[in-house]
């Protein structure tokens, strides 16, 4: 294999060159700026910050923040540029936009490592590992050789994505778990038969019940709270099959309790009848430990997700981990195209990095080009060997991050199985449980960071 390549020199793309520069590897980082932009993009300068110019929190007890320092620790280039230019903004690192993008795109140019092409890619080259950084407005061309090469349905173009909640934050008191009809009490049933036969079922759901005068008032919130104004090319993509539950409640105050939210075929048992109204959750992970709300693809502003989902009964004091989101989107279906170090698992050459893997978040996309980069200088240096078995010995090498760090925990959850795959940002709630069980949530976080932070040191 004769050289790397790095597609996209957004923030993914470029950590991934600067790491692999780093390690005195020539790369080329391929930019279709200023050519070509986006319909999202307007500065000609790399790792351009299009949303908010906030990383987040800075605490270790928020998860974006223990991702930071685990990052720090590990010698990212990007976290230290974004350190150097950061702005007043409380306990969050929020940056100057135009300062930081300028001085990226200074490292990368005077880097003796990295040859810069500013042109479109249309074709995945087959004599060079590559990186494939192109974030969620892939062009058309491209996005076409990525559908060729993962398979045209592990390829998305919008993401409808529901809110996800931390398990152990759910009240089971009024939560129970059942799955529709076999939860549900039989007509010649009695409550006591009944109970004794559900007391210890844990079917696929956790299901959230709710009274007339409790749906009502969640109903009246719901379709008057806030929503995120979507851009023009976003709004012609919206379509039935994933309809915002606030747009799908507009078309009636029934329209839910006849869709996503009917009781029919559950019992609550808190009164031995069938509730009003039944809200669902599904696992989300192979742990267990997170849940989302099955059918609540929602445009609603964060805040007002919090405020309106929290008047569930058993929501009420939830730690939503993920809100949901509607907007275009490219992504492919990670869990069965990558491992854990964003690598293909059919095609090894190729490495996936930044939102397009399914990371959500400016820090996340940073993780992975910093996970992808440093791989794909250890597969480039095996090339090196003409009398070894290049691919296994890789699995040997790879560089692979403890599941109990959050940089870790974000690339297995890309690429452990998943039939309900979205998008995710970095959460505790991806990382595995602690032994011992924590109830103050701060605590809790705390040591976990702590665990985080003692595997990143064991690593480096």
């Amino acid at each position: 294999m004769k050289e790397i390549i790095v597609i996209g020199a957004g923030l993914a793309g470029s950590e991934a060159a600067l790491q692999i520069a780093k390690r005195k590897i020539k790369v080329k980082l391929y930019e279709m700026k200023p050519a070509k932009f986006s319909d999202a993009h307007s500065n000609e300068n790399f790792a351009e910050i299009v949303c908010s110019n906030s990383f987040k929190s800075n605490l270790l007890t928020n998860a974006c923040g223990l991702l930071k320092e685990e990052l720090r620790i590990l010698g990212s280039e990007l976290i230290p540029i974004a350190d150097s230019v950061s702005v007043p903004a409380g306990q969050a690192l929020a940056v100057d936009r135009e300062k930081f993008a300028e001085e990226v795109t200074k490292r990368i140019n005077e880097n003796e490592y990295i040859e810069v092409i500013r042109e479109e890619v249309t074709e995945i080259p087959e004599d060079a590992i590559a990186i494939i950084a192109t974030g969620p407005l892939t062009s058309e061309k491209l996005s076409e050789k990525i559908a060729e090469i993962t398979g045209n349905d592990k390829l998305y173009f919008y993401d409808a994505a529901a809110p996800i909640v931390e398990k152990d934050s759910i009240n089971m008191n009024i939560a129970f778990y059942g799955d529709r009809y076999s939860q549900e009490r039989g007509k010649e049933e009695s409550i006591e038969d009944w109970k004794e036969r559900t007391k210890n079922q844990e079917g696929s759901y956790i299901n959230l019940p709710m009274n007339k005068e409790e749906y009502e008032a969640f109903y009246n919130e719901l379709v008057n709270a806030e929503v995120v104004t979507l851009h023009e090319f976003e709004k012609r993509e919206i379509f039935e099959g994933c309809m915002p539950i606030e747009i799908m409640a507009k078309r009636g105050i029934d329209t839910l309790r006849f869709g996503p939210l009917k009781p029919v075929g559950f019992t609550d048992p808190r009164t031995g009848r069938r509730p009003y109204a039944v809200i669902q959750l599904r696992q989300d992970n192979k742990e267990g430990n997170i849940y989302n709300i099955v059918g609540f693809q929602t445009n609603l502003k964060y805040g007002e997700q919090k405020r309106v989902f929290s008047m569930i009964p058993g929501l009420e004091d939830a730690n939503f981990i993920k809100y949901g989101v509607m907007h275009r989107n490219t992504y492919i279906n990670s869990p069965e195209v990558l491992d854990n170090t964003y690598n293909m698992k059919e095609n090894r050459n190729i490495f996936f990095a930044g939102q397009i893997t399914g990371v959500e978040g400016y820090v996340e996309s940073i993780s992975s080009g910093f996970v992808a980069g440093i791989n794909a200088v250890k597969l480039f240096e095996l090339y090196k060997d003409t009398e070894i078995d290049i691919y296994n010995k890789y699995k040997e090498n790879k560089i692979v991050y403890n599941n109990e760090t959050v940089i870790g925990a974000l690339a297995q959850y890309i690429s452990m199985p998943n039939d309900n795959f979205q998008p995710m940002n970095a959460n505790f709630g991806i990382l595995p449980s602690l032994e011992e069980k924590i109830k103050d949530k701060k605590e809790r976080y705390s040591v976990l960071a702590e665990r985080s932070l003692q595997k990143i040191k064991n690593q480096t």
